[in-house]
């Protein structure tokens, strides 16, 4: 077995300058929710969603939850979401006491299919959630048809598509609103934390309201409200990544052409015309795999050449136990077969040439030896 260090699946970039914001707003005193929030806010929503107004929260999900609230999704609701995902996306349906519907994803982008969109809407069915998967931009274009035929919302779960576009235009710009998760394994991280986009000020008003106990002056609750505010300890975190997240996309995307020009033997990444992928997760297919025979494919490029890889996701949402009361009745098939399929490389910005270079030899020669 070979002594070279294990090239890890992801690695967050923390450094002295984020350590020098935290210490400046520590010494500051003011470290609840302050101007490190409200300065984060306005500077993400310039540069990633077009200057919509923008709120952040303590968690990703904390930004799917209350956004979900805020458009008038409860009980009684349908909100159509993939089940090819983490369960965030519909734990955070099932939250407000809405019904999360699981529908199938596309074979080359791991995103909602609008087709199997359009067979699971019913009279119930108030909204569709796509996600981002992996930084490349769902299909908007079908899923806006199928929600404009039926009178619906759309949600982005843009949790991994910081800077991801469609036709130009970026995502969390399209929907009602869009959330970014903040955690330290994505593209740009505040330590933990959530950034939402709002289509209009009624939207954000609500959010708002939700994450400060209903209220925004102090004592004056308007609403039943949650305790999900972002500290400014995270914002400053935030607000120094942020400075950062084009350089580091652009060393992602970098890294993934040079993945797609020399790995043999398995299925890479495509992406759609008019998308723009930023690699949040650089994910392969072994074509044909059981879920058995690709686990063998990530054992031997873990333990004989030192690649660390992951699979998102191994268990479909719908086949969780937490979750698998709102199983649809029918099969997703593309679901089933990328579960047991696909494997994600590493492709984050501190990756040298030499890493990717032992990355691809790692594959191929695995692929190759027919593992």
């Amino acid at each position: 077995m070979s002594e070279r260090a294990m090239i890890p699946a992801a690695k967050p970039l923390i450094g002295s300058a984020e350590q020098e914001a935290v210490l400046q707003v520590m010494a500051s005193g003011m470290i609840a929710q302050g101007p490190e929030v409200a300065a984060f806010e306005t500077e993400f929503a310039q540069l990633l969603v077009g200057g919509r107004e923008c709120v952040a929260v303590n968690s990703g999900t904390s930004g799917l939850h209350l956004g979900l609230i805020a458009a008038g999704i409860g009980a009684g609701d349908e909100v159509i979401v993939p089940s090819f995902t983490f369960a965030a996306t519909a734990n955070s349906v099932a939250l407000t006491g809405a019904t999360p519907v699981f529908a199938d994803i596309s074979a080359d982008t791991f995103t909602l299919d609008p087709a199997s969109v359009g067979e699971a809407v019913t009279e119930r069915t108030a909204a569709i959630m796509p996600v981002h998967l992996y930084g490349h931009p769902a299909d908007i274009d079908g899923l806006q048809e199928v929600a404009d035929r039926a009178g619906l919302q759309v949600f982005e779960d843009a949790a991994q598509a910081h800077g991801a576009s469609w036709a130009g235009r970026p995502v969390g710009s399209f929907g009602t609103f869009g959330m970014f998760s903040l955690y330290p394994t994505k593209n740009m991280t505040s330590g933990e934390g959530g950034m939402v986009s709002c289509a209009d000020a009624e939207i954000a008003r609500g959010m708002r309201l939700l994450r400060n106990q209903g209220m925004e002056r102090q004592y004056a609750n308007e609403i039943v409200g949650l305790n999900n505010r972002m500290t400014d300890i995270h914002a400053a975190i935030g607000r120094v990544q942020l400075g950062r997240i084009l350089a580091w996309t652009a060393t992602r995307q970098a890294n993934a052409a040079y993945l797609d020009e020399h790995l043999e033997g398995v299925v890479t990444p495509p992406v759609r015309e008019g998308a723009t992928h930023v690699y949040h997760q650089y994910t392969i297919r072994v074509a044909g795999a059981s879920a058995a025979e690709r686990d063998r494919v990530m054992q031997a490029l873990r333990e004989e050449h030192q690649v660390g890889c992951g699979v998102y996701y191994p268990i479909p949402n719908h086949e969780l136990v937490s979750l698998a009361r709102f199983a649809p009745a029918h099969e997703l098939p593309e679901t089933a077969r990328a579960a047991a399929e696909v494997i994600s490389l590493p492709v984050h910005p501190s990756l040298t040439r030499e890493d990717l270079a032992r990355v691809v030899e790692a594959v191929n020669t695995v692929m190759g030896a027919g593992s």
